[in-house]
């Protein structure tokens, strides 16, 4: 596992032939925050902002997991995906 995989698997995931489910979207978007910016820095969103809260949750609950963790888990989701929805 490295940064290069890392970076490839980003922008593959792109290229999916259909967009992933929202609870796939969440996985990978907590994912590669948590790889790219560590544990949370911002506050939780307002009660109206439904999607901005979901992120914030699905972010929050990796509190802890290393950076590497957490490139190994999207790395392999999007290979999981790339053979669910094809690229």
């Amino acid at each position: 596992m490295s940064q290069a995989e890392f970076d490839k698997a980003a922008e593959e995931v792109k290229h999916l032939k259909s967009k992933p489910a929202d609870d796939e979207m969440l996985f990978l978007y907590s994912r590669y925050k948590q790889a790219t910016v560590g544990d949370i820095d911002k506050e939780q969103p307002g009660m109206m902002d439904l999607k901005g809260r979901a992120k914030w949750g699905a972010w929050n609950e990796l509190k802890g997991t290393t950076r590497e963790d957490a490139m190994k888990a999207y790395i392999s989701k999007v290979e999981e995906l790339k053979q669910k929805y094809g690229i």
